[in-house]
């Protein structure tokens, strides 16, 4: 675990997991501060986390964006790739129905989640591709781009994967991850997202 400091100077251990909320037990005006902190030393992984819980509690999405926009600016080598680049309204959503799903043992074998723009068609307009696989889930999305194997769907509208939401669907076992995928997408889909993949 890294150490982080707080807007008040105090230092505490927290997980480098964003769906454990290590923040969540802070107020308001304690998540701005420390976020504000954050942003001047920089410590990226603080500030992620701050902006995070914040969105977990429904910030204002423009307030969201600016956060984001701050972070990137002063800290872009440092952002944990769980956080991502740009505002996703159901994200929170998204947390909650992957922690449906819990691996049963180790394996070789990877959940991911793309972002998927469909702005040129839907009032909607970001869908959420499920898949599988046994490469690292940044590795797959940029196979995808490259038409290596490549869905249709993320290879024309994939953004950038959501790792945060399944961070505790890694290293899995084959026939679990297949299992999983589907049933993730499904899960999603119920819940009014516009889904592909999961097959």
């Amino acid at each position: 675990m890294r150490r982080l400091g707080d807007a008040i100077g105090a230092r505490r251990k927290i997980p480098a997991t964003p769906g454990s909320r290590p923040l969540r037990g802070l107020g308001r005006d304690e998540l701005a501060a420390r976020l504000a902190a954050a942003l001047r030393a920089p410590d990226a992984v603080d500030a992620a986390h701050c902006i995070h819980e914040l969105w977990m509690r429904n910030e204002p999405p423009m307030n969201v964006e600016r956060m984001l926009a701050q972070l990137w600016r002063v800290a872009a080598d440092a952002v944990p790739d769980w956080l991502p680049m740009r505002y996703v309204e159901w994200l929170p959503l998204a947390y909650e129905v992957a922690a449906r799903f819990q691996p049963a043992g180790r394996g070789r074998s990877n959940i991911y989640l793309v972002l998927l723009d469909y702005s040129d068609c839907r009032e909607n307009s970001l869908g959420v591709y499920v898949g599988a696989t046994r490469h690292a889930p940044a590795q797959r999305f940029d196979q995808h781009k490259a038409g290596i194997r490549a869905a249709g769907s993320v290879l024309k509208r994939g953004l950038e994967v959501l790792t945060g939401p399944v961070l505790h669907l890694q290293r899995i076992p084959g026939a679990q991850a297949a299992e999983i995928e589907e049933g993730l997408a499904e899960a999603l889909r119920a819940e009014g997202l516009r889904v592909q993949g999961g097959h």
